[in-house]
């Protein structure tokens, strides 16, 4: 039987071709729906609504052999795979049943509070304006992050509300290091009206359905896939530089790359970093669902610790990557997979969820504070 990661690497030459061809165009629409056809956005989508079902770790490599293939083609299934599982998991019946009416859609979104809520009959009149709409080009369904406004003086809530896409205005303004082809690009929502059914609570999700990796909420799950996405552009990379390394010979030098001690050492320790950083991530969000099944609930410290996996899978990832650009030469400096590895873990490298915070958060629970 063919696991998800087989059918995922199976697909890296038609996804490495598109994007090469696309250039800095957005993801093509080919390479769309190659994904779709093997219901890849689904990855962490529960079976009730037709998705896959995977545990966080087959979501991982999934992603992870994606974006070695093309890293904006990765960014933007794992950014599609975590909105349409959210719903999947945590929509009550009557959205789900409309949502999942036709299979899994396509649905991305930004979930920064950038938008407000008003209450309205039984749901909400929406305003925002959101930043950094990955996937959002190719989606059928957009989301937002929003925060209430309580008529009756309640405390507010940051809900995250999902709307069809002819009902959001898409501004543009993507013009970037790296990531170039996500077509990440701001959008606009204005006095939208949503069902309370198609919003849930950032904070207090409750599942409806699907198994325990869904009690990991929105950070464990966005988490896993910035984890994912990181791991393959690195392994693309090194790659890269070791196909380079067969054939090349850097000017002044006597030797070819594969015959340089130095290079041979450093190719090592290159590797070295990105196992461990591998390894590292699978370990702790391996830790954190088997928790959330054994007690029903996911533990914070799990969570912490998976998300400081993730910084540092990107963070150590970006510097090997340039460890790896330099290593190469004038080979990397050309358009080319190197050079957009290097463009696109730098990109990521600034992400939310690469900051600084998750440390934070990590190092006050290792104290106890």
């Amino acid at each position: 039987m063919t696991t998800l990661h087989e059918t995922a690497r199976a697909l890296f030459d038609v996804v490495d071709r598109n994007a090469r061809e696309a250039g800095h165009q957005p993801v093509p629409q080919a390479t769309v729906d190659v994904l779709a056809a093997a219901n890849l956005h689904g990855v962490m989508t529960p079976r009730e609504v037709g998705g896959l079902d995977a545990s966080v770790l087959e979501a991982i490599d999934v992603f992870a052999e994606i974006a070695r293939a093309d890293g904006s083609a990765g960014w933007c299934l794992m950014a599609n795979a975590a909105t349409i599982a959210f719903f999947g998991a945590w929509a009550p019946d009557e959205f789900a049943t409309k949502l999942f009416a036709d299979g899994v859609p396509l649905a991305a979104g930004q979930f920064a509070p950038n938008g407000v809520a008003v209450p309205e009959g039984d749901g909400y009149r929406i305003t925002g304006s959101y930043h950094f709409g990955s996937g959002v080009r190719h989606s059928s369904w957009i989301g937002a992050g929003v925060v209430t406004e309580p008529a009756d003086g309640t405390d507010p809530k940051l809900l995250f509300a999902l709307l069809p896409a002819a009902e959001v205005q898409l501004t543009g303004n993507w013009d970037v290091l790296g990531l170039e082809s996500t077509a990440s690009w701001d959008y606009s929502i204005d006095h939208v009206w949503v069902p309370s059914g198609a919003t849930f609570d950032f904070f207090a999700p409750v599942r409806q359905r699907g198994g325990a990796v869904y009690e990991l909420g929105v950070m464990g799950l966005t988490a896993a896939g910035h984890a994912g996405f990181a791991l393959g552009v690195v392994r693309r990379a090194l790659d890269e530089l070791t196909a380079i390394a067969r054939s090349k010979q850097r000017m002044g030098s006597s030797t070819a790359l594969r015959d340089s001690e130095r290079f041979l050492i450093e190719l090592a320790n290159l590797e070295s970093r990105a196992r461990a950083a591998a390894a590292w991530v699978h370990e702790r969000f391996a830790a954190a669902e088997r928790t959330a099944i054994e007690t029903g609930a996911a533990d914070p410290a799990e969570i912490a610790l998976a998300r400081q996996a993730t910084v540092y899978a990107t963070q150590d990832g970006a510097d090997i990557v340039r460890r790896a650009y330099l290593l190469a030469g004038t080979d990397a400096l050309r358009a080319g997979p190197l050079q957009t590895c290097f463009r696109d873990i730098h990109a990521a490298s600034q992400h939310f969820f690469a900051s600084d915070l998750a440390g934070i958060e990590l190092g006050r629970s290792l104290i106890g504070s």
